[in-house]
């Protein structure tokens, strides 16, 4: 059964575009709006698979959103038409009419991968039963027990020996041949022991041997389903070259991320060309409710991950006409650096939106690159602290080693007051408040964060709203620690502000830029002890 979805509206008058969505970083063509909007319609009057997104039960701790996307095609005719896809799972299976088939179906009922679930899931049952006999923990406790005995009567004979020695010395009446003797006869004591309790070591190793068996058994079980899984998944280019996951990462510098090629993307393009389907534009979506961890809005469009699809998706659109990453034209272009303030020690300057503050691994042009050539005798790392890339404002400059760490001290200690200005993108409850909510890297997805109370380090932010205009807010950002995105994920997360700032392309909606200013600075210089203060005013 085909899985080509024809447009319900008109679409005639539209163009197409000339290049390929670049899936990382974009907005969606028209064509991949109304294919998207058209599967949102299907979203909410289907029949044909129960799931609970949350979006009329936020409170439902069981509810689930879930990523979808759409891909216009071309067919061999000339018609256009649009293929679907979920990510992962939906309502428990890989499969549903309306959407197209994963690239390998794990849950496939005469595939290999449920038979030998089956396998794995009887062997931890043996381990789970052997390590829960009352047999194995009677044995494991007293051979527990009596090898803490022995290191008490051990020791209570090594005390006994240090008073002895000890005794002796204070009367002056050192004897070698004593030490020696009571050196000997604690190793004989320490396998008279050993010796006493060998046969409960017997008892107990022979228990674990057993578990240890069935845990490697699974374990290699374990690893060569998954090899042959890895194997399965074969991707297709528009040339009908075929690579798997095993190809296409590699396994001696990276492990193969849980769920890749089970995101939209893949299956789509997968789909596309294996039936002969031109691809023209495709869009991701987000439906239903937000997670905790990483920042997901209802109908939010959002890039394709690189840490799963990236890698995929370089073989899969191999010699295709792609869109230009939209962020190399704005890095390319030219951008001013204005000092604000300068003397002998430092300077104070004026970063623009898009300019790196260090150079990376595509590209060089950054603050530092020009801090360099501008002042070539300065010694020591120079910029003090950073601003994301697509932040504008007051940066620090140090131009000798010992203003970088006076200041780097500052920033350590947290006496260093900064003042960010932001538009965030709808009307706040309320007037001001805090934000506690811990941040890591997500490392499927770089350089995006996520909020993680297991692993994230502490971020901390003060807020308060300036103004409302044109139903957006206007707020003062107060950051009490520097996390990587911090005020973004801060003001993104529906645990924090759950209102993204304007232009947010990681955590929200592109827009000509991110609406995110740092205003304003206050620290003490590093000669004169004098608390200074710089401004640099808000462009937006």
């Amino acid at each position: 059964m085909t899985k080509i979805l024809s447009f319900s509206s008109d679409i005639s008058s539209i163009s197409l575009p000339d290049k390929f969505t670049y899936p990382y970083n974009y907005i969606p063509h028209k064509l991949a709006k109304i294919a998207s909007e058209e599967l949102q319609a299907y979203l909410q009057n289907q029949t044909d698979f129960i799931h609970d997104f949350g979006i009329n039960t936020p409170e439902n701790e069981n509810a689930l959103g879930k990523m979808f996307g759409v891909l216009v095609v071309q067919q061999s005719n000339g018609n256009l038409g649009y293929l679907t896809a979920f990510s992962g799972k939906l309502a428990d299976n890989t499969q549903h009419k309306h959407f197209v088939p994963p690239v390998f179906d794990v849950l496939d009922k005469n595939g290999f991968y449920l038979k030998t679930e089956d396998k794995l899931n009887q062997l931890s049952l043996e381990i789970e039963t052997l390590e829960e006999s009352a047999d194995y923990i009677d044995s494991k406790n007293v051979y527990n027990n009596a090898l803490a005995l022995n290191a008490t009567l051990l020791s209570e004979e090594q005390n006994k020996i240090k008073l002895r020695r000890k005794k002796r010395k204070e009367l002056k009446k050192q004897n070698n041949q004593q030490n020696i003797n009571e050196e000997f006869y604690l190793r004989e004591y320490e396998v008279y022991l050993n010796e006493k309790t060998h046969p409960l070591k017997v008892q107990f190793e022979c228990f674990q041997l057993k578990i240890n068996d069935l845990k490697k058994e699974r374990a290699n079980l374990s690893a060569r389903v998954q090899h042959k899984i890895f194997e399965q998944y074969q991707f297709l280019n528009s040339n009908q070259e075929v690579k798997n996951l095993l190809n296409i990462f590699d396994c001696s510098q990276q492990n193969i991320p849980a769920g890749a090629g089970d995101c939209c993307a893949p299956k789509l393009l997968q789909y596309a060309f294996k039936h002969d389907l031109k691809p023209i534009c495709m869009a991701e979506f987000w439906w239903g409710k937000p997670l905790n961890t990483s920042i997901r809005k209802h109908q939010n469009y959002y890039p394709a991950c690189t840490g799963k699809c990236k890698p995929i998706l370089t073989h899969m659109l191999k010699e295709m006409l792609v869109d230009e990453n939209p962020l190399t034209a704005q890095l390319n272009k030219e951008k001013e650096l204005k000092i604000i303030y300068e003397d002998e020690d430092l300077v104070v300057l004026n970063k623009p939106h898009e300019l790196l503050t260090v150079s990376g691994k595509e590209f060089k042009d950054s603050v530092y690159s020009r801090v360099k050539k501008l002042y070539p005798n300065a010694t020591g790392p120079l910029v003090v602290h950073r601003l994301d890339m697509s932040t504008s404002g007051i940066l620090l400059i140090a131009k000798s080693e010992e203003t970088y760490k006076h200041l780097q001290a500052q920033f350590i200690n947290k006496t260093i007051k900064k003042r960010y200005v932001a538009l965030l993108d709808g009307i706040l409850q309320t007037k001001k408040g805090e934000i506690n909510l811990p941040i890591r890297v997500d490392l499927d997805d770089r350089p995006k964060q996520l909020v993680c109370y297991e692993h994230g380090k502490k971020a901390f932010t003060k807020w308060e709203t300036v103004e409302v205009i044109n139903n957006k807010t206007k707020v003062y950002f107060y950051p009490i620690t520097g996390r990587t995105h911090q005020l973004r994920v801060h003001s993104a997360h529906n645990l924090g502000l759950n209102t993204a700032i304007v232009g947010d392309d990681l955590y929200g909606e592109k827009s000509d830029r991110l609406y995110l200013h740092a205003e304003k600075i206050t620290f003490i210089h590093p000669t004169s002890k004098k608390e200074i203060s710089f401004t640099s005013s808000s462009p937006f």
